[in-house]
Formats: C-alpha cells, sequence, structure tokens
C-alpha cells in the first residue's frame, strides 16, 4: 500500500480519475459561462479538468506537485495558451501570477487539501485582476469523509455555512452556491462506511461515467438537489459596495 498523503497515491488517484471524461465534462457545463478568458487553474494535477479549458486564451495550470506538471507539459505539447507552472498557493512564487492578468480562476477539488484554506483563497484572489471570478468545487458532507479522504490528504468536507464562512472571512462575495452529484453522494457513503476503500475503484469510475452522469447531469441541470457529493460556489472577487459573504443563492446546510 502506498504511504497515505504520498503524492504517488494522489498522481495514481488522477490517473484512475482521467477515464471520468462526462464527469469532467458536466463539471465544465456548469460552470464555463463564469469564466472569462484568461483562467487560473489552482491545482490542475495531470490536466483532466484543464483539457476543458484549452479553448481560453490563456490557462494558467499551477500544482504543487512539480511530477504534474511535468505530465501536464507532456499531456498538450504544443499549446502555447498554456503556462504550466510548479507552486505552492501560498509561496511567493505564487504571488507572480498576477503579470498573466487572470479574469478567472478554478479551484476544482483541491481546496480540501489545503489546511489554511482562508490564506489559499486569498492568496488566489490577491492575483486576480479586479471583479474578477473564483469558481470552487468542493467535497461536501463531513458524515461522508472516509479513508480515501484521509488517504488523499483532505483535511475537511464542506458544508454550505463553511463556505459562508470562508467568504466572510476572505471579503468574497458569493453568486451562487448549489450542491451536484446526488447519486454520488451515496456512492461515496458506501465506499466510506461500507466497503471502507482505500482507494477509489476503476469499475466504479468507469460505471458511474459512462451510465449514471449523463441521465444524473441532465436532471440536476434543471433541479438543484438538496444534497450532493459536491459543493458548487462561485465568488467574485472586489465589488466595493457589496457587503462581502452575501449571497442569492439557495442552498440545504450540509
Amino acid at each position: 500500500m502506498i504511504p497515505v498523503h504520498s503524492a504517488a497515491y494522489t498522481f495514481d488517484d488522477q490517473q484512475r480519475m482521467s477515464q471520468a471524461k462526462n464527469y469532467f465534462a458536466w463539471q465544465h457545463g456548469l460552470i464555463q459561462q463564469e469564466l472569462g478568458s484568461r483562467v487560473l487553474e489552482v491545482g490542475c494535477g495531470i490536466g483532466n479538468f484543464t483539457t476543458k479549458l484549452l479553448q481560453r486564451d490563456a490557462v494558467i495550470a499551477v500544482d504543487v506537485e512539480s511530477e504534474c506538471i511535468t505530465r501536464l507539459k507532456q499531456r498538450f505539447p504544443d499549446q502555447p495558451n498554456l503556462h504550466a507552472i510548479a507552486c505552492d498557493v501560498l509561496s511567493p512564487e505564487f504571488r507572480e501570477l498576477s503579470r498573466f492578468h487572470a479574469d478567472s480562476a478554478v479551484i476544482v477539488n483541491v481546496l480540501e487539501h489545503v489546511e489554511d484554506d482562508v490564506a489559499a483563497l486569498q492568496a488566489v484572489s490577491s492575483v486576480l485582476m479586479p471583479a474578477s471570478v473564483i469558481v470552487l468545487l468542493v467535497p461536501a458532507f463531513q458524515s461522508l469523509y472516509g479513508p480515501i479522504d484521509k488517504n488523499l490528504g483532505h483535511h475537511r468536507r464542506y458544508s454550505p455555512a463553511a463556505i459562508q464562512q470562508l467568504a466572510e472571512r476572505t471579503g468574497l462575495h458569493i453568486q451562487k452556491m448549489h450542491y451536484m452529484n446526488s447519486i454520488g453522494f451515496f456512492g461515496w457513503w458506501m465506499n466510506a462506511h461500507i466497503l471502507k476503500r482505500e482507494a477509489q475503484s476503476e469499475s466504479q469510475i468507469r460505471i458511474f461515467d459512462r451510465y449514471l452522469v449523463p441521465p444524473m447531469s441532465a436532471i440536476e441541470r434543471w433541479v438543484h438537489p438538496p444534497f450532493g457529493q459536491s459543493l458548487l460556489a462561485i465568488f467574485v472577487t472586489n465589488l466595493g459596495g457589496i457587503a462581502s459573504g452575501s449571497n442569492n443563492q439557495t442552498v440545504r446546510s450540509g
């Protein structure tokens, strides 16, 4: 068994998830209209979601693991609008990314890995242009926390109240927030508490992506579920007169 919290474990997990093409397409469909032309992707990994962003004028893909950045460059060798950079979001090098003048940021299943999520979100906000959008997708419901979360180095799973507090502490405005992936809620709970899996199953990923994602994404396009495996939040930076942390979303507490 690969030691928990290791880069190798995370890399292997991302390799398994690379099969979930419908799932990543679903995520992109939820947020594509929110993004600007110059996107900062924080925690890009090996590029499973990056591939959905490459039609933008610029993609600044950042990951703390240099092996992931190497893989990303190999995966997209002839992509002049892709800037792949290995650095920590809390490092001085990250602050230099303001030179790219990004007008939006994507943080997909990353913030739960960072112990100081407030500082991380503030760092992302600080390198964006004024009135930029930050798209945040995080795992929901602490009750779903299990061995896979632990092995991936997740510090937490989130509730709407936690996202609200995050917005208030970082001075960001929540434009909208809702759960997604209602069926995944039950699958993650089963893996965490019944099967007690230490790693995601490739067969589960294939079945989920091929048979469950298409109908579920179609339904959730029209009706946001009252619970889900994940929580999606759209933040806007530097809105001046709008009170930070206020929002117009409809969710139920997790």
